[in-house]
């Protein structure tokens, strides 16, 4: 599902918002989950997962054309953990 479709999705169900409010809101909430990241914060949505960041230290690398070794420097990556509820539904447990 791409954010277009959730979207839509989300206007199909409350018919009583206009599309344009809903765009606002899917984007707010994505952008409140990007500044969180950005200040190191973890955002938890219980029963879906957990975002966070976690440091990859710099490393030697490989070129995969060329076989060269390559200085990776260190970086901030972000990282999500599935919830217990989230990942009982996708086994059919749930």
């Amino acid at each position: 599902m791409i954010r277009s479709e959730l979207i839509q999705k989300i206007a199909d169900e409350n018919p009583h918002l206009v599309q344009r409010d809903v765009e606002r809101i899917v984007a707010t909430v994505l952008d409140e989950i990007i500044d969180a990241l950005a200040r190191g914060d973890r955002v938890e949505l219980r029963g879906f997962g957990a975002f966070s960041v976690k440091k990859r230290d710099a490393r030697v690398g490989r070129n995969p054309r060329t076989g060269d070794a390559v200085d990776v420097e260190e970086k901030y990556v972000p990282f999500f953990k599935t919830g217990k509820l989230l990942r009982d539904r996708l086994n059919g447990e749930a």
